[in-house]
């Protein structure tokens, strides 16, 4: 696509936020970080303590699909099923109760990778494993057990996740909930043994505590403390961090609650979306962990432009890339792909450049 029609489609998708989201620069100079580019596994994990086939594992990653060569990412994820269920994940496309046609469409999509569970993956393992690289999640949040209890338990093993051929091993730590500290140290070993195997590891840095949602606020999604948890996340060696877009700030100080810098706020962020998720980058080693951020649930007609628009600040931000799944699968195929193409295209797009 010309660069001059491509910035008119950006443009025409982000409508009134087209002008404070591409023309932006940020508090924190981006000549602080270390952002992604077609050297990301040389520059940035070459010089670690990570073995070489966890290089080669980060590098068969960044080194697929469309984004292919750029260092940026898109994953499909598809760990729905346990937490949502399968009804509500899959009955509105039925076509995805099979597994099979998952795996297709984060194939035509032109993603780097699809995300999902021991049984998704290890259903197509030896007909999909080496077409498109496999990332498995290990643990989830299972909510038939009644009541609900929002836990993190193990659903597979490392060395399933090895044996099926997966390049990479992800996993949730519900950091702030009276269960974190287990899922800390239970994760910690199993991201030390997918390193030891040679398989690189990403990790679902979420926030759960009920005490974090206020009257006024929900900062489950607030930069400071989603911040806190993707510092927590590098520092068991998470290679990649996941994070849900934030969308406001001050958790601390809301809460009465932790630690931090006045200069966080005054110096460091604005109320600008960009410069929100710059802080979740900051707190990822400066980049030296790449961000991701979730693309969230489907909410139907808006699900384009709310996608491009999270794509455009996680790159402007200095992030990775995106993982995008209920937006994708939960419409037919062809406008799933589409979908997840126009996700691509924004990081494609030398008009968006990171701020």
């Amino acid at each position: 696509m010309p660069v001059e029609e491509m910035s008119s489609k950006l443009e025409q998708i982000l409508g009134e936020d087209a002008a404070p989201l591409l023309r932006y620069q940020c508090k924190i100079p981006k000549e602080n970080l270390h952002l992604p580019g077609p050297d990301y596994v040389e520059r940035i994990y070459g010089g670690s303590d990570r073995p070489t086939r966890v290089l080669g594992s980060l590098q068969s990653l960044i080194g697929h699909g469309r984004l292919a060569g750029t260092g940026y990412v898109s994953i499909l994820p598809v760990d729905q099923g346990v937490e949502h269920s399968a009804g509500a994940s899959f009955a509105p496309n039925p076509l995805y109760f099979d597994p099979e046609n998952l795996v297709k469409l984060a194939i035509e999509g032109g993603c780097n990778a699809v995300a999902s569970t021991l049984g998704v993956l290890g259903s197509v393992a030896r007909k999909y494993a080496h077409k498109i690289p496999f990332i498995l999640k290990v643990n989830h949040n299972e909510f038939l057990s009644y009541p609900n209890a929002f836990d993190q338990i193990r659903f597979a093993s490392v060395r399933q996740a090895f044996d099926l051929g997966a390049v990479s091993v992800g996993a949730t730590i519900y950091f702030g909930s009276e269960e974190s500290k287990r899922q800390i140290q239970e994760v910690t070993g199993m991201f030390q043994q997918a390193h030891e195997l040679g398989m690189c590891t990403i990790l679902w840095c979420y926030l759960r505590n009920s005490a974090f949602k206020t009257k006024d606020a929900d900062y489950h999604v607030a930069a400071d403390l989603t911040g806190q948890a993707n510092h927590l996340g590098v520092t068991i060696e998470a290679d990649i961090i996941k994070q849900k877009l934030p969308e406001n700030n001050g958790g601390y100080n809301a809460l009465n609650f932790g630690e931090t810098s006045k200069k966080v706020y005054s110096d460091l962020t604005t109320d600008n979306p960009i410069d929100l998720t710059r802080y979740q980058v900051v707190n990822c080693y400066m980049g030296r962990a790449g961000l991701i951020n979730s693309g969230g649930a489907s909410s139907g007609d808006s699900d384009l432009k709310e996608a491009v628009k999270t794509a455009v600040i996680n790159k402007r931000a200095g992030g990775m890339g995106l993982i995008s799944g209920r937006k994708a699968f939960q419409r037919p195929m062809k406008e799933g792909v589409q979908l997840l193409n126009a996700i691509q295209d924004v990081y494609l797009s030398k008009d968006v450049t990171v701020a």
